[in-house]
């Protein structure tokens, strides 16, 4: 893997070892795995293990959660061995700082519009991703307000993203990360290998060497190899 600073990828909403594999393979630098009972991308937790066995170690696997309970937020993730969760609801600043004491990683998701994200500090170590005021809708929302939220730390960009605008989306925002899903989609659940590849070209051509926070890349294996990491423990 190239040392040179990249932007980071994320396709979302994976359903099958074909696709996790095929998004892994065109460069994606997570893949979100969708355990929302709502949602047409869930999968089951078999499926889920299933994936995660099949991909390379570099590969960040994240279980996308939904006003879960916290407890089987972390059962789930350990169990099946993701090495990420994304909370993705109206979870609390406490159940995000008790999630994330135990498992490896958490990225912590909000509408461009939560009033949370003001003090999105007080959910403890996590990144942030902000989405469109409806999550999973393939809508966008106007970039430039993010410019209002001030948010003095690295964010994953998601909402309504696809190939002919990711780079549109990274110039105006200058995200730290990018998350793609249905705009990768030939139907919901299904990815489509020219729109993966084209999205990931397209995120990876615009110029990342001027980002704020390209001297401090995340190290996924470095964030779960933290001292007071507890994941092994008991979830209660």
């Amino acid at each position: 893997m190239s040392d040179e600073p990249r932007i980071f990828v994320k396709i979302c909403g994976v359903t099958t070892v074909d696709d996790a594999l095929l998004a892994a393979g065109m460069g994606a630098d997570a893949l979100g795995l969708n355990f929302v009972a709502s949602s047409s991308r869930r999968i089951t937790s078999g499926r889920a293990k299933e994936i995660t066995r099949r991909l390379p170690p570099e590969v960040l696997t994240v279980g996308i959660f939904r006003n879960e309970s916290r407890e089987r937020v972390v059962e789930t993730a350990n169990t099946i061995g993701l090495r990420a969760v994304q909370l993705h609801g109206h979870e609390s600043a406490e159940d995000t700082r008790w999630v994330a004491e135990r498992v490896p990683a958490v990225i912590r998701a909000f509408s461009a519009n939560d009033p949370a994200l003001a003090r999105h500090v007080e959910f403890g170590p996590v990144r942030l991703l902000v989405d469109a005021p409806e999550p999973g809708s393939g809508h966008t929302f106007d970039w430039t307000r993010m410019d209002e939220l001030e948010l003095d730390c690295p964010v994953v960009l998601a909402g309504g993203l696809n190939p002919d605008n990711v780079t549109e989306a990274i110039e105006t925002v200058r995200p730290w990360g990018v998350d793609a899903a249905s705009g990768v989609e030939s139907s919901p659940g299904k990815k489509d290998p020219v729109l993966v590849r084209r999205f990931i070209a397209a995120a990876r051509a615009v110029p990342f060497s001027d980002h704020p926070y390209r001297a401090e890349p995340f190290d996924w294996a470095e964030d779960a190899a933290r001292p007071d990491q507890t994941s092994q423990e008991d979830p209660r």
